[in-house]
Parts: structure tokens; sequence; C-alpha cells
């Protein structure tokens, strides 16, 4: 029966080449054959076209049949051992004996399928000797270089030793993914690319993220014509992930790229460090070559001891940079930086300031006031940064070597400022300090146009010809901060932080003190005045009263009508300021919070105000009711004077015909406040309804404001204060009061009092 291959042949086009499917060729090179078996039963359902070649069987045969079928059940029996030895690693070595020849097999597993590569085994293994003498080769390295580029230029020179290839590189990404050539080891008459840089598209996405699963890849010869794999029939998947694939075919653009170099065979090997591609060892031949299975093993190690120094030659280099930085950081933490705020003059002189960032110019802004030292842009310029900083940093801190890119205005000034950092101070959106570095100009040696990795004609699709070197002047850059650099910036200015908080807070606690003193001194006035109140000013008022009623009452004193009237109103007058400097002695008294509270239960409170208005609620025949009254923590005469203010105020504005009907109810509810006075507890509600007179909810607000009167006196006697410590007393229990009315409606009080 016919059986369908699986090539992709539409793998690239104008709109995929930056997401081309290079993992699902459905083709492989041809210096080995792949077959891919079920895992139940390892029947035979996927395999390249030249399997003739390499085991005399055509792909058609191949179909269908079980490996047993194909080579032999002692060889299935030894590959199901492999396969099933769930210790083994399926990247450890399998080897197979087949009609004369050796074979090494690459194994791996794709979904349900296992997927073999067979490559004929050369017969120049390593010896033990060879491999001894490459770690020990690799130990010398280690002790003798004290650098990772030095490092790096002996395992490129050691793999070219190994592999036998023209030229061989370690190839460094940028945070971008752009590469540099970081060392190179070649033949002398070859043209050098280190330090050349090569831009992200060289590598795009798809294709790092295969190097970062299929560590070691392998191009014999770039001119190979692909072999396509064929599938059984179409209850097999017609996509194949080949990403582990060591045989898979590579994308055309790939090979036409390499073939524009000149190259006529790679080999790849993934440096992985910290999860991430770090970079990649690239070796290139210029002429066909395969590279033997172990020998490729033996250049892999070398770059698995690469990557094993990485952190540790760059901690090293970084520990090396930061000594004096540390250095410089501990000689302004252990002096006293600032004595007391708005004095930071002797700070920004401290030389030290400047070099825990290697900077060159510090600002601190704090309360309106700027303190600088060395190069920094115009001051205007900085307070507007300082403000767009503390918008975009909700971290409080922010860094870059490239302002230009994240704050257009920085334009203007890179001269001064094209590297920052920043950290907020944290009182006012200018308040912070920044460190500075000015723009250095950097040219970056690019091997060819960065800006034409992909060029399409007539003809399609090609990656760039042009290899030449092309150069780029690179503006609006500082040099890069360290991390030691960027540490030693943060911890001192949290420390400065600290400090200034420490200071605001001890300033603060000296005006709190003062005001304190001036409150307890104004008090004692206070006080004094309630004392004259209470004794001197009502000592005349009594006199005017006796003097008063000894005419008026005198029937031997003999006095015009008019004069009569006249002591009658003096009398009245008298008699008013006498209930006044009472309500103010009232009023006064309840400031004082240290009463204890204990249960009251507020129907006791309503039975006893009852009592002391009983001739006052006999005269109107009031209706009093109440229902579901609770027991509450409180002051017992002061709520007592409470409920006696709000029945005198509601019989005070009853209306003059009808019968006066006062109600009292509670009932359970949330805290009803919109402000940041909202508790979220429960509070009791009670509420006082009367059907008298009213008032316009306008007023809801202000009644209970001292000596706020909303009716006039001859009408509705009354000083407009009782309303004023009806409030007092329910803020001295934690609670709170509200109206509302309707005019010849009648009004509501409601006393929120908290549930303990």
């Amino acid at each position: 029966m016919p059986f369908k291959d699986i090539v992709n042949r539409g793998i690239v086009n104008l709109s995929n080449c930056e997401s081309e499917p290079i993992h699902i060729p459905g083709s492989i090179q041809p210096h080995g054959f792949l077959l891919g078996l079920y895992a139940d039963g390892l029947k035979a359902v996927y395999c390249s076209e030249n399997s003739v070649d390499f085991i005399g069987i055509s792909h058609e045969a191949v179909l269908g049949k079980t490996f047993g079928e194909l080579f032999s059940a002692s060889e299935a029996g030894k590959l199901d051992n492999y396969l099933n030895d769930r210790s083994a690693d399926l990247s450890k070595p399998y080897e197979m004996y087949f009609e004369g020849q050796y074979y090494h097999v690459s194994i791996h597993i794709s979904g349900e399928i296992y997927i073999l590569e067979f490559e004929l085994l050369q017969d120049n293994f390593l010896s033990l000797t060879e491999v001894y003498d490459q770690t020990l080769n690799f130990v010398n390295f280690l002790s003798g270089s004290s650098s990772l580029q030095q490092l790096s230029q002996r395992v490129t020179d050691e793999i070219r030793k190994i592999i036998g290839y023209d030229r061989v590189m370690v190839y460094r990404f940028d945070k971008d993914y752009n590469g540099e050539i970081y060392a190179e080891s070649k033949r002398e008459d070859l043209e050098p690319f280190f330090g050349l840089n090569y831009p992200h598209t060289d590598i795009p996405v798809q294709a790092r993220e295969l190097y970062m699963r299929n560590l070691l890849r392998l191009i014999s010869d770039i001119q190979y014509i692909p072999v396509p794999i064929y599938r059984l029939d179409d209850t097999v998947p017609e996509e194949l992930d080949l990403s582990l694939s060591l045989l898979r075919s590579v994308s055309p653009i790939h090979v036409q790229y390499l073939h524009n170099m000149g190259v006529g065979a790679t080999l790849t090997i993934s440096l992985i460090h910290d999860h991430k591609l770090w970079g990649l060892i690239a070796c290139h031949h210029y002429s066909p070559k395969i590279v033997p299975y172990y020998s490729r093993l033996s250049a892999q190690l070398q770059g698995s001891f690469l990557v094993s120094q990485i952190q540790v030659r760059q901690v090293a280099e970084e520990h090396a940079a930061s000594v004096e930085i540390e250095k410089n950081l501990d000689s302004l933490l252990a002096q006293t930086l600032i004595t007391t705020t708005g004095d930071y003059r002797d700070l920004v002189a401290n030389e030290a300031l400047l070099k825990i960032a290697d900077a060159e110019g510090v600002l601190i802004c704090l309360d309106g006031k700027t303190y600088e030292t060395g190069i920094i842009p115009d001051l205007a310029d900085c307070r507007a940064l300082a403000g767009w900083l503390h918008g975009q940093s909700p971290e409080g801190h922010f860094h870059t070597s490239r302002l230009v890119d994240h704050y257009r205005p920085a334009e203007n000034f890179t001269a001064q400022a094209s590297g920052i950092i920043y950290y907020s101070l944290g009182r006012t959106p200018e308040d912070c300090i920044l460190w500075f570095r000015p723009e250095v100009e950097k040219t970056v040696n690019w091997a060819g146009d960065p800006n034409k990795s992909i060029v399409k004609d007539e003809t399609g699709l090609h990656p760039r010809k042009s290899f030449e070197l092309w150069k780029e002047i690179r503006k609006g850059s500082s040099c890069d901060w360290r991390e030691s650099e960027i540490h030693a910036a943060y911890n001192f200015a949290y420390a400065l932080q600290k400090q200034i908080l420490l200071l605001y807070v001890t300033e603060e606690e000296v005006k709190y003190r003062l005001l304190s003193e001036k409150l307890k001194k104004t008090n004692s006035e206070l006080e004094n005045m309630n004392w004259i109140s209470t004794h001197d000013l009502k000592e005349p008022l009594r006199k005017i009263q006796l003097f008063a009623s000894m005419v008026l009452d005198d029937p031997n004193i003999q006095v015009p009508e008019s004069v009569i009237l006249s002591i009658t109103k003096m009398s009245d007058s008298a008699k008013r300021m006498q209930t006044l400097l009472n309500d103010i002695l009232n009023y006064s008294k309840l400031g004082n919070k240290e009463s204890a509270f204990a249960e009251v239960d507020l129907n006791d409170i309503l039975a006893d105000a009852k009592k002391e208005l009983k001739d006052d609620l006999a005269t109107r025949d009031v209706q009093i009711s109440a229902r579901n009254l609770p027991v509450i923590k409180g002051v017992r005469f002061q709520l007592n004077q409470l409920i006696i203010n709000l029945l005198s105020n509601a019989l005070k504005f009853s209306k003059e015909e009808g019968t006066p009907e006062i109600s009292l109810s509670c009932e359970k509810v949330p805290d009803p406040r919109e402000s940041i006075e909202k508790t979220g507890g429960l509070f009791y509600c009670v509420s006082v309804r009367d059907n008298g007179i009213g008032f316009d909810n306008q007023f809801s607000k202000s009644l209970f404001d001292i000596f706020k009167r909303l009716h006039i006196y001859e009408k509705y006697r009354g000083n407009g204060i009782g309303l004023a410590i009806s409030r007092k007393i329910m803020e001295n229990h934690g609670g709170f009061i509200e109206a509302t009315g309707e005019p010849q409606v009648g009004a509501v009080f409601r006393l929120y009092f908290p549930v303990w």
C-alpha cells in the first residue's frame, strides 16, 4: 500500500519566519536514519526514507513491523529491557549490532512514540587516557584562568582539538538575546569573528527554545538533501515532534544563512545557566564533517564544565568590584548621617555617597529643598523626573542605564543623566535620592547590518548575505550598573529613609509635647472660667433676682407701672442667665470621661426621666411608648440627662393642638456612616420619634451646635445647648446622634450606641 510522507512543505513563509515551526520539519539529515515505534508493542509507525542505506530494508518494508521482526528477538529484548529500566536515562548511549555493523542509537520519547535515531558507530573511540587528559586539562584551566573570558577561550581551544573543526566560538547572549563572540579558537588563515555582535533575529525565539530542550545539534553537511519521514497510515499523526532529535532537518533559512557564511558543517552546544540560555558553543567547519558520537559527548562535557563555572566566575568578578563599594557603604552607615531634618549638606559632600554606586552625581530632594553634588541635570528637570518616577515606580525604586527608553524628556539631558538609580524617601512625590551617570557613546561591531537579517525578493525569503563589519554608534546609554552598586545604593537609601523618618517622628513628638503643655494651660484657664461662671457670675445674678423680688413683692414700695414692667424683664433676664450658666457648666463637665461604665437598662432610664418630668407630661397628657430598649454600657447620670433632654425637646416643640406622642424603639444595625470613622461594627439604634412641629432637614447637622436655635426665643424658650449636650453624651459613649425632620409632621432623633 502507498505510504505518505510527513514533510512540512509550508514550513517557511513571510508571515511565520519569526515563529517558523522548526520542530516539525517531517524530515532528517542523511547521516543517520530514524524509526518511530509505538510504545505499546514497539511497532514501527514512522520511518525515514533512507533506512535502506543503513540496514538494507526499505521504509515500505519497515513500516508496520515490530522491532523484533526487523532485527531479532534478542535485540528486541535488549531494547525492551533498556526502555523499561526506570533508573536508566534515555540519553545514556544505546549500541546495537546488525548485519556486521555497529550502530549508536539515540532514543527519546515523543507522546506515545519512541523515536530511535541510528548512526554508524565510528572506530575512533576516546581512550581512557584521552578522557583523563581532557579532564586534567580542564582542571588546569580552572586554576590558570583568572576570568570567565579566559576560561571560555581555553574551552574553545580544547574543543577544537577534540572535534577537529576549523573554528570554535563561545557565543554569549545579552538580555535581548543579541549575541557576541566572547571567545574564539580558529585556523590561523581565517578572519577573526571575536568581538563581533549578531542580532537576536539570527537565532529566533523558536530556535532558542529548542536549544533549551536539545543541548546539542549537528549539521554534518549543509548541502545535504533532507530525507523525508513516512508514516504507516492515516491513524498515525501527520506531525512528529522532533524537538529532541539529533538528526532533525534544520530550517532552510538557517541552511542558507550558513551557506552565505561559507560554512560546510556545524556543531552547536547549548550553555544553560540559571534556567536560561546563557550562550552557545558554536563550531564551524568549512567543509562537510561528521563528528563521532563520543567526540560530540566529550565536547558537550567541556561545555558543561564551562557552565558550572559561569556563576563562580561572575560572582568572583562581582566580588572584586564590590569590595570597594562595600567599604564606602560601611563608612556611610557607620557615621551619624544627619542630626536634624533639613540638614543634608554634609551628607551630600561626602565622597562615599558617589562612590557606593560609582556615580557622577547625586541629588537628594526633601521637603521642597534640594541637595546635590557632582554632575546632575537642571533642578527643574530633576524635579519633573522625580515626580514621574514616583508615579511609575510603585515599589519605590527604579534603575536603568538607558533612561531615554523609559522617559522621553531625558533626551534633553543625556550628557548628565543617561543612567539613574532612584529611591523614594516617601513623604511627598518629589522626596527621593537619585544617583546619575552620564552618557557613554559605545561602538558596536555587527557582523553585517542587524536590520537586514531576512531579505525578501522575487524568489522568496533569504537570510542576509553580507557579514561585513557594520559599525553602530550607540548614544543615550550610560555604563551598566553592577548589581553590587544597585544593592549598595538601595541599602544606603533605605537606611537614610529610616533615619529621616525617625528624625521626623522625634520632631513631631517635641511639637506634640509643647502642644500638650499648651492645651493643659488652656484647659486650666477654662476651668478657672468655669469656676467664675459657677461662682463669681452666679452671685451677682442671685442679688439681682433678690432685689427684684423685694421690689415686686413688697406692698409698701410704690413704683410706677412702667418701672414694675422693667424690673420684671430684668428678673426674667437674670433667670435666663442663671439657666445658661448652669447649662454651660453641665456641658463642660461632659468632657470628663473618667466615669466608670456599667450596664444600664434604658427602660429604667426612661422610667426615671418620666418621673422627673411628670408635671410637664401631665399638663399636656403626653403619650410615651417604648419597644425593645436595650441594656447598654454607659454612665447612668449622663444617659438620664440625655433622655430628659430629648423628651423635653419633644415637649417644647410639640404642636399647640392635639396630643403629643413620643415613641422609643431599638434595632441592631451596621455602622451607617460613610467616612473614615466607620468601624464596621454593630450598633444599637435607639429612635426617639415625636409628632411635633418638626424642622427642615437642611438643619439636621447644625442643630447640634452649641447655642444653635431654629426658633425665636419668645415662642420656644431655651439656650440652644440641650442638643449639644446630647451629642457630647453620645460621643462619651463611643456613639453618635443623628436627626431628621419634616415641618409640621415631626422629628426623629436616632441614638447609635456600640454593641459591646
